[in-house]
């Protein structure tokens, strides 16, 4: 079974303590899920014309781990939290084997 990931780039940020709640919620959700951050921050060098965008990502067991942990009421909750307060770039990929 292929892991799945969460890839999220943060385009802009407006509203900082919202995103700070949110990451806490999240983080406390999405460990039930078997979330693993492996990448959670700015770049720290860009190249071929990257952007400077905070980036997240999450390493599930599955696929299908990776979209129930999405779904499931804890990180929505924590979703309604983050609001408007950021826009993002989110992806769920399939890894490779």
């Amino acid at each position: 079974m292929r892991k799945g990931y969460w890839v999220v780039c943060y385009r802009s940020i407006s509203n900082p303590d919202a995103v700070a709640e949110y990451g806490k919620l999240a983080a406390s959700a999405l460990a039930s899920h078997g979330a693993r951050y492996l990448v959670r921050g700015a770049p720290t060098k860009i190249h071929e014309g990257g952007l400077d965008q905070r980036t997240v990502v999450i390493e599930f067991d599955s696929v299908e781990a990776a979209i129930t942990a999405h779904d499931s009421p804890g990180y929505q909750a924590a979703m309604k939290v983050l609001n408007n307060a950021a826009e993002r770039d989110f992806r769920i990929i399939e890894g490779l084997d």
